[in-house]
């Protein structure tokens, strides 16, 4: 009776922290136009979080990232990594970038779930003192 309740108890944990998780696709929201833009698959990769564009709701699947710099000008959007080296600290994936290929222009990073609701992740992107705060939910 012990190890099964144990075994319980252990699957309900597992449960609750990967429903805490913050790897998966989720809805970007457009801080600015409060309008869906894309999915965003958010993955783990040598112990740091990395995005990737999925799918692009406002754009045309082969659009080219033009403002982009870099490496990452000219190439398609579409399966662009566009997060790159979040690592986590105190609840928060941070000390990362992401990039905002409509202004092509890479911020500092911060994310967390909001409110611990494993559904919202807020995401705010950094220039010195001043950031974007935007709200994304996820999709699967």
């Amino acid at each position: 009776m012990k190890s099964t309740l144990s075994v319980l108890l252990f699957f309900c944990l597992a449960g609750m922290m990967q429903a805490q998780s913050i790897t998966g696709t989720w809805k970007t929201i457009d801080d600015e136009t409060n309008e869906a833009k894309s999915h965003l698959q958010l993955f783990m990769g040598d112990g740091k979080l990395y995005g990737k564009v999925v799918k692009l709701l406002k754009s045309s699947p082969d659009k080219l990232c033009d403002k982009c710099p870099a490496e990452r000008k000219n190439q398609p959007i579409m399966g662009m990594i566009v997060v790159v080296d979040m690592k986590e600290k105190d609840g928060h994936f941070q000390g990362g970038s992401i990039l905002d290929p409509e202004k092509g222009k890479w911020y500092n990073c911060k994310m967390w779930l909001k409110d611990g609701d494993p559904n919202v992740l807020v995401v705010r992107g950094y220039i010195g003192p001043f950031y974007r705060t935007q709200y994304w939910y996820r999709v699967q």
